[in-house]
């Protein structure tokens, strides 16, 4: 699979990169959230960089001032494994290099299924401020080498967190998952209660 890098022209279509953040301090922060071998785990809110004076300037700059959340997402990946998209954009806060697997989620078949071979890869540098459409299909980032990654996640607070729904959900929601989220799972990734929607290949770089 060919490798573009975020700052391409083909990544505008699934978002953007901002510049001018001084983040150096969530970036200290971050060195001490585990890193697991073998593994990928996502926390939605880490309160030590909600804290952070950082946090009121991506909450009016980059959200016009909703409240947020602020969490990471770190591990050794390099599978597609599903796909998300959100009501709102995400901010992938790149602490080390990582690659994005990402599509379109005008792509979604009326059936909810959707085609593995649309996804295509980004490279992000370390330091970098990438901004995902609501309309981006993405999921856990890839590992661009074999020493992990670490990624910090910047959504509006409440994102993420348990839902419940009745057990006779139709159409779209379905592929609710918790609160703001949409997921769309390969069969191959056994995510429990998940809507196998991803027909293809589970995409590993």
């Amino acid at each position: 699979m060919e490798i573009q890098n975020v700052a391409d022209k083909a990544f505008k279509v699934y978002g953007r990169v901002h510049t001018g953040y001084a983040l150096e301090e969530v970036f200290k922060k971050m060195q001490d959230t585990p890193l697991p071998e073998g593994e990928v785990i996502y926390v939605p809110s880490l309160q030590e960089i909600e804290a952070l004076p950082e946090t009121e300037v991506l909450k009016n700059k980059l959200f016009g001032g909703l409240d947020i959340q602020i969490g990471y997402c770190n591990g050794y990946n390099k599978k597609l494994n599903a796909v998300e998209y959100h009501r709102s954009s995400e901010i992938d806060i790149a602490v080390t290099d990582l690659i994005l697997l990402v599509g379109r989620q005008q792509d979604i078949q009326d059936d909810f299924t959707y085609d593995t071979s649309l996804i295509e890869a980004f490279f992000v540098p370390a330091g970098t401020v990438t901004e995902l459409y609501a309309t981006t299909l993405h999921y856990a980032p890839c590992s661009s080498g074999d020493n992990g990654f670490r990624c910090v996640i910047v959504l509006p607070k409440g994102t993420n967190e348990e839902i419940e729904l009745p057990d006779n959900a139709e159409g779209e929601m379905r592929l609710i998952t918790a609160r703001n989220k949409w997921l769309v799972a390969h069969k191959e990734a056994g995510i429990e209660g998940a809507f196998n929607g991803l027909t293809g290949e589970n995409i590993c770089l």
